[in-house]
């Protein structure tokens, strides 16, 4: 049922992208829209078949939708849908040491790693780590706590394929991660730049909510680092490319 849902949302949002609202799939709620840097706008949705806790964030860039993801209550990367091809990523289950979010919360800190299988084919191992900074910071009247991250994924032959490292913010009730600064290691040794901080937290009611276009530092030349979104997913593996 999940899978069918997922699949006739992914077809059936272009049309929704054109009008400029964000529409989600029956039964579901949208409650969250969010312009960051880096031109990318996302809308946050719950389900009533989900589990409780469960969120999904939709991602757009300027070209429509390109991203799909579900979390659960401690912000584990569950699923993940990428578009154009379209491929499913799922978290394996019985993770070694799942992300929590309430670990991160009581204690400053959440280690995790956890196993990724995805519809094509390949399979990965992502071990990191998330830890509160100790800072506050208020974006649009919404008060965050920002987060320092690090995290490498390998494949199942060990080898690296991809590491980061940033911060991030997240908001205690909402239960969200929300990309920051980061760094993506690329192959000849260096890091490369991202950043996708949140600027605008828009709510049901007010002025651009629902929106499928983004609005900040679209004029600029973008270049997105490898993975980058993984933790923008969280998942916050943030990612997509999550561990957001």
């Amino acid at each position: 049922m999940r899978n069918v849902m997922t699949l006739t949302f992914a077809l059936m949002l272009p049309v929704a992208a054109e009008a400029g609202s964000f529409t989600p799939p029956e039964g579901c709620t949208a409650w969250l829209t969010v312009q960051s840097r880096g031109c990318y706008v996302a809308n946050y949705y719950k389900c009533e078949g989900d589990a409780p806790g469960d969120q999904w964030r939709a991602d757009f860039d300027q070209e429509g939708l390109f991203f799909l993801s579900r979390i659960d209550r401690e912000t584990q990367w569950v699923e993940s849908i990428e578009l154009n091809p379209m491929v499913t990523q799922r978290l394996d289950p019985n993770p070694a040491d799942p992300a929590s979010f309430d670990d991160l919360l009581t204690k400053g800190r959440d280690d995790f790693i956890f196993e990724l299988s995805k519809d094509d084919g390949q399979h990965s191992k992502v071990r990191g780590h998330d830890v509160l900074t100790g800072k506050t910071f208020t974006i649009d009247g919404v008060t965050l706590d920002q987060t320092e991250f690090e995290y490498t994924e390998t494949d199942d032959a060990g080898n690296v394929l991809r590491t980061a490292r940033g911060k991030e913010y997240i908001h205690r009730d909402w239960r969200l991660f929300f990309s920051g600064t980061s760094e993506w290691l690329q192959p000849d040794g260096t890091w490369s730049p991202l950043e996708g901080s949140p600027v605008q937290f828009i709510q049901p009611g007010e002025p651009g909510f629902a929106a499928t276009q983004p609005i900040f530092e679209c004029d600029a030349l973008m270049s997105q680092a490898p993975g980058a979104g993984l933790h923008q997913a969280r998942f916050h593996l943030t990612t997509a490319s999550p561990k957001e």
